[in-house]
């Protein structure tokens, strides 16, 4: 919201790069953008319109940013995924151990089963209580990152408007 707010009243698009942080994804849009539009010649981009050319690099550095946004979320998504799984393999493998030496032991009371069968269940409630966090956080993190770039893409539509056409289309927020 700040670079949105301010952004856009600084007297010159060089004015209002030098305003955003330094590693501020915004600035990274921004420069990516004033770049593409003051270059836009050589033989390669010669039948390549200012227009589109700008609009490339633009959805390019904003799909850089967001890749690196998703960065991690997969493994986290693995984490919350598998946790459960590997809970109940080590609860299975667990019971087995347990009913294995029951079986060995001749003796099949329930002071017997209830012990060493309530240890293995420890595997799940431990894969539960990883899998829990890790699913809530991955959902979390996907609804900011949807937000933020949501933002990004806002803003970069505003400043494409600007380079190609000199005149900033509001967007309501």
């Amino acid at each position: 919201k700040e670079v949105r707010a301010t952004f856009f009243k600084k007297p010159s698009l060089a004015d209002g790069i030098k305003g955003l942080k330094e590693e501020s994804a915004f600035r990274y849009i921004a420069t990516a953008a004033v770049e593409a539009s003051e270059h836009h010649e050589g033989a390669l981009t010669e039948n390549i319109d200012h227009n589109t050319w700008v609009t490339m690099n633009i959805d390019r550095a904003v799909g850089e940013v967001n890749s690196r946004l998703q960065g991690g979320l997969g493994f986290l998504a693995t984490v919350g995924s598998t946790s459960p799984f590997i809970g109940l393999f080590g609860t299975v493998w667990g019971i087995l151990n347990a009913l294995t030496a029951i079986g060995l032991a001749g003796q099949a009371s329930i002071d017997k089963v209830a012990g060493p069968i309530g240890e293995a269940l420890i595997m799940t409630a431990l894969g539960l209580a990883v899998a829990i966090p890790a699913v809530l956080g991955y959902n979390a993190l996907v609804r900011g990152n949807k937000y933020v770039v949501g933002r990004m893409h806002r803003f970069a539509h505003d400043l494409h408007a600007l380079l190609v056409t000199g005149a900033r289309i509001p967007t309501g927020g």
